[in-house]
């Protein structure tokens, strides 16, 4: 049944063209490659990575599904991933858009970065460049991102990058240990106008970005 509200986005806008890459300051954001299996791998084994994206794999073979799941996802406009590149030019993370809906405007945002690429704020950098182009190249209307409760980093980066905190669901998401209340924040166009963009260089500790969601 026809809707009676005009898609947002209009299906097919992303899938005709290649995925972009994404310059955030010193950090390139790409699309994943199949040379990246060694960087996957690292993060399958990463303790903190696992314990809050549960992120799983024991082999080359599941790594490069995992990447090939991003090249499909681009063309399937269901979900779209970087690679987070420092000026060594080694990934370092992973930012992704979730969920896609484009004739609703929305998408879920997330993050995670392994110990290399910890403390440099760059996860929240990574966020606020891939928002902006969601918002002002796409078109979408609205991002969320949801992380543990426990997980106070990932609340942190969060707010850094201009999603803000609207409430917590309650026992929302098994973890390894147990249910977790999820920590709910979300950005919608124009928040970044005035979200907090001083943290763009230097090391800062208290945002390590361990991860926020599956």
């Amino acid at each position: 049944m026809p809707s009676l509200i005009p898609p947002v986005v209009h299906p097919g806008s992303l899938s005709t063209s290649a995925q972009p890459t994404l310059a955030a300051g010193d950090l390139v954001l790409r699309p994943w490659e199949l040379k990246d299996v060694p960087v996957v791998r690292m993060a399958f084994a990463d303790e903190e990575v696992r314990r809050w994206t549960l992120l799983s794999g024991n082999s080359d073979d599941d790594a490069r599904a995992w990447i090939n799941r991003w090249v499909k996802s681009w063309q399937d406009e269901t979900a779209i991933g970087w690679a987070v590149v420092p000026p060594s030019g080694v990934p370092v993370g992973h930012i992704a858009l979730q969920q896609l809906n484009l004739p609703r405007g929305t998408g879920r945002t997330t993050c995670w970065l392994l110990r290399s690429g910890r403390g440099h704020g760059w996860g929240h950098r990574a966020r606020q460049r891939v928002t902006r182009w969601a918002f002002d190249d796409v078109g979408l209307h609205r991002l969320a991102l949801a992380h543990s409760t426990a997980n106070e980093a990932s609340c942190r980066s969060a707010l850094k990058a201009g999603f803000a905190a609207e409430g917590v669901r309650r026992s929302a998401e098994l973890h390894l240990d147990g249910w977790h209340d999820m920590h709910e924040h979300g950005c919608v166009q124009g928040d970044l106008t005035n979200a907090d963009t001083s943290h763009g260089s230097g090391r800062h500790q208290s945002d390590s970005d361990l991860g926020d969601s599956r």
